[in-house]
């Protein structure tokens, strides 16, 4: 599966983001230079992880047949400070399952929220090409 985002840059900080058939609007805050009109890039990070949390969760869960009712998932992110120096990006997730699930249900299914495919993309080793494009 590919998957693709196309970003244009409007006024300020603004920008439109078509993904398919659904259109998005990024920005930052205003105390960083934005307009406030959309979520800051960051919480569009924190959001994908969250989703795709709560869909690896179900998705097994379903295919148990355990009685999940529901997942809420909230992610924060924060820069914090490195062992050894410097700062790393952390994410925190705060999961909770809804339904009569057991002990050994939901350490399983905790378990499962960290094999989503988002999550270990973020943990594993990332590679980022840029290419101006000729046309333009």
């Amino acid at each position: 599966m590919s998957h693709h985002a196309h970003i244009v840059s409007n006024d300020g900080l603004r920008q439109t983001i078509t993904s398919g058939r659904h259109t998005l609007t990024a920005d930052e805050p205003v105390d960083a230079g934005g307009a406030d009109a959309g979520p800051a890039p960051f919480d569009f990070l924190c959001m994908g992880l969250g989703a795709c949390t709560s869909m690896t969760v179900r998705l097994y869960a379903d295919r148990k047949q355990w009685p999940l009712e529901g997942v809420e998932v909230d992610v924060s992110h924060a820069r914090v400070p490195a062992e050894g120096g410097g700062v790393i990006e952390q994410f925190t997730r705060l999961i909770t399952f809804k339904g009569p699930l057991d002990d050994e249900q939901r350490t399983r299914l905790m378990e499962i929220a960290g094999k989503c495919p988002v999550h270990r993309a973020l943990e594993g080793d990332i590679r980022i090409v840029s290419q101006l494009d000729p046309a333009r």
